[in-house]
Order: structure tokens, then sequence, then C-alpha cells
């Protein structure tokens, strides 16, 4: 573990303030689920806590089958990574944290479909060959968790309504996996 060299004391309440810098780089905002554990050594923990990732095998099955189905590399993101993909570039991908605008997609609702003469959005920060096609946000009881994401090259693959619609569906279909 990385020491940062700030030190927080706990208020009356038990509360203890996360730093802004530390919260910037884990990317933590405000109303975000942290999972608090402690380990052997007595240390304490804060972890992200990702609903989708509760999710991931089930999530890698359901990227499976439509990879198999329409031929289209498929990864499923929470809000900080990817958890689940199937195609060519899995291990290109897997694990990997999401890009700034992979972030706004999610953070808009909407499903996103590139259309042809647009600039590519990158699917992580550290991949410049594999790019958004469509992008379908995650909602769990008014949340939003994460996205499905089918994938293009740098060729650019332009992807029909068939894919457009089968991302609505798997993300809808999580979303109510994850309510309950």
């Amino acid at each position: 573990m990385k020491a940062t060299g700030i030190v927080r004391r706990i208020d009356d309440l038990g509360r203890v303030v996360i730093p802004k810098e530390i919260r910037r780089t884990m990317r933590i905002r405000e109303g975000d689920p942290l999972e608090i554990y402690t380990d052997k050594d007595g240390e304490v923990i804060f972890k992200k806590y990702s609903p989708v990732g509760e999710l991931s095998s089930f999530a890698t099955h359901i990227c499976d089958t439509l990879n198999k189905t329409t031929g289209h590399t498929v990864a499923i993101c929470d809000r900080d990574m990817v958890i689940a993909v199937s195609g060519t570039s899995r291990r290109e991908l897997m694990d990997k944290r999401i890009s700034e605008e992979v972030e706004h997609i999610i953070e808009s609702r909407q499903v996103y479909q590139c259309k042809p003469g647009e600039n590519k959005i990158p699917v992580t920060d550290s991949s410049d060959r594999h790019f958004v096609s469509i992008a379908a946000p995650i909602i769990s009881e008014g949340d939003v968790s994460g996205c499905v994401v089918f994938v293009t090259g740098e060729a650019g693959e332009s992807m029909g309504e068939t894919e457009y619609k089968l991302a609505q569906t798997v993300s809808g279909f999580l979303g109510k996996q994850m309510e309950g």
C-alpha cells in the first residue's frame, strides 16, 4: 500500500474525511458507495464498491454470448473500469480504467452510437486501438452503474440497429439483475 503522508482524525460521530486528492485520483464522487473492511494486520481499508462488479462472471457470459452472436468485441464496464470482455481484445481491455469520454457517456444516461466522421472515443485511458461504437448505460434503481460497450478497432466498422438494440436490452437486463 502506498503511503500518502496525509493524516486525518476521526470526529465524534466516527467520520473521517477522504482527502480531495485521493478522491480525485480514485474517481470517488459524492454519494459513491464504499466497502469498508479490515485485514489481519489491523488496517481499515476503504474500497470503491461496484454493484456491476458483483455480476462480473455473469457479465462475462453475456459478453461471450454477444460476441458469438454478433462477431463483435463486447465489454461491460462499471463506473471506473472494464469488468468483462469477450472478443479479440480481452487482454488489452480487461481491468483497465475507462476513458473520461466513456465516463461522460455513462453519466449522460443515453445510449451512444458513433456516427461516421465523428471523433472516435477510446474505451480505456490506455487504449489507442479500441473505440466505442455503441455504449448503453446500465441503470439500476435510478443510479447509473456502468455500461455495455460494442467495441470497434481503428478501421471503425459501423454497427447497426441490431447491435444498438442488443446493447440497450442487455444494459436494461443487467440493471434489473442488480435491483432488489
